[in-house]
């Protein structure tokens, strides 16, 4: 039976916020300099007509959600049209109910098929992938659950529970076949950090491009008051945990980079470090090899690295993997593979250990992987989109509630400080890094507690909007 705590979407609005990154940022094989993101603003009511609007914003990461040969603007070009025609879509989504469940409606339903359709449009041309599809829903469905809390007067993370939803984690989730596991009668609510934590430590992102001592510098880096090099941020924030991207064709360029920031990282004081592939490695034994050379001629850095992420390409169904022997070595964790709990199941069978979570995509989706992956006793972390602006404040308290192997990996900072002065000056402790954590204590009230309306940003015109309730709305 319905509840009266029961809302539907009735409007939609889209903005895109143009980023420049301060320096160029390589993952795999192509480099990020740019960025979109969009930013929505959902309109909910109730069965009673009592009405409230929430916001959600994730960057559109062309390079990070389709790798491609396809060049940048079609791949971005793409995105922003898909953007706009999930703005008449959510506007016009009749389902109600938690917003869990109606996220969980709308990627089971109209998601696919705009997803089939858009691409039926690309006749000819290389298709997009599902994972972008994701992520451009992933603004619409984190607006959609702060819309919910700011109706009822709550932290979002006190409604995943029975009081809210109308069915258990059953509804949704099946457990794999050879675990005891049920998820009858069981909520969110059971898989989570409540209270959640106030400090996380930072993972710090070491880009492929990044100079890591003076030799590698050119004269073309930014003289804008942050730091370049490797040793100097790890100075002023007080870094412990750094991930390094790397190659994953090149084995010696791998081992030279990680061994060269395992040694800075030992000189600093550093306590951790990862290594993160972007699914670029195609056999095991290419990974086995470098963990082994690590473990035999250094083993002081091979002890450092607490897990590996992500270098198996991400479509699973279709690169199905065997990595136990990877998993033997290290913890292993999926993250462009992880698009939801199914992959994750087939995740677990093939010999991954951990999942990396992501709130790009979608709040609803992370919140049923993070259930799926706990009740089967797997590992997780929660890794940065390079969050700027609102989308860092759902993905700080998504790792403050998830309870992660280790804090939360946070990059905003590093590759556009400026973009995030305005939300920096409310929740100064989420958009800097001090003593190696970031400080969630400013995230407070319904929502996501983004404390929107002390925050002094200048929105551009809307991209798209639809739905009655938007007519003559005006952006604060």
């Amino acid at each position: 039976m319905p509840k009266v705590t029961d809302v539907r979407v009735t409007a939609a609005v889209l903005y895109f916020l143009p980023v420049q990154t301060r320096v160029p940022l390589k993952f795999g094989p192509e480099t990020l300099t740019f960025v979109t993101c969009a930013r929505v603003r959902l309109s909910v009511t109730d069965a009673r007509g009592r009405a409230a609007e929430g916001w959600g914003e994730t960057p559109l990461s062309v390079q990070w959600v389709w790798p491609s040969a396809l060049s940048y603007e079609e791949r971005h070009e793409a995105l922003k049209v898909f953007c706009k025609t999930l703005t008449e879509a959510w506007a016009a989504f009749p389902v109600a109910g938690h917003p869990l469940e109606i996220g969980h409606a709308f990627q089971e339903g109209p998601l696919k098929a705009l997803h089939v359709a858009f691409n039926r449009g690309r006749a000819g041309r290389e298709l997009m992938p599902w994972l972008p599809a994701l992520v451009c829903c992933s603004a619409f469905d984190i607006a959609l659950h702060d819309a919910y809390g700011i109706h009822h007067n709550r932290p979002i993370y006190g409604t995943y529970n029975a009081e809210y939803m109308n069915a258990d984690l059953a509804h949704y989730l099946t457990p794999a076949e050879d675990s005891p596991v049920s998820f009858a009668g069981k909520y969110p609510a059971d898989y989570l950090e409540l209270p959640r934590r106030e400090s996380l430590p930072a993972w710090h992102l070491v880009g492929g491009r990044d100079p890591i001592n003076s030799s590698e510098l050119n004269g073309s880096e930014p003289d804008d008051g942050y730091p370049v090099l490797l040793a100097d941020w790890i100075a002023r924030d007080g870094l412990t945990c750094l991930k390094v991207k790397l190659r994953g064709n090149d084995a010696a360029w791998d081992i030279a980079r990680l061994v060269r920031v395992g040694e800075i990282a030992i000189e600093q004081g550093v306590i951790w470090l990862t290594s993160d592939f972007n699914c670029t490695v195609t056999d095991p034994e290419y990974l086995n090899a470098i963990l082994d050379h690590l473990m035999r001629n250094h083993p002081r850095i091979y002890q450092m690295i607490l897990y590996v992420e992500q270098p198996f390409p991400y479509d699973l169904e279709a690169n199905q993997i065997d990595v136990h022997s990877v998993s033997a070595r290290k913890p292993l964790f999926m993250d462009e593979s992880a698009h939801d709990w199914r992959l994750i199941r087939l995740g677990r069978i093939l010999g991954w250990s951990g999942v990396a979570l992501k709130t790009c995509k979608t709040q609803t989706g992370a919140l049923l992987s993070l259930c799926w992956a706990k009740a089967h006793g797997m590992t997780l972390m929660v890794q940065d989109l390079t969050n700027p602006m609102l989308a860092q404040i759902p993905h700080v308290l998504l790792a403050a509630h998830a309870g992660t192997i280790m804090g939360v990996e946070t990059n905003g900072m590093q590759f556009y400080p400026t973009a995030s002065l305005p939300e920096q000056a409310v929740h100064p402790g989420i958009y800097q890094r001090r003593r190696g954590a970031v400080d969630l204590s400013t995230i407070q009230g319904a929502g996501f507690g983004y404390r929107l309306d002390e925050i002094r940003r200048d929105l551009p015109d809307c991209a798209a909007r639809a739905g009655k309730s938007t007519k003559g709305m005006e952006t604060p």
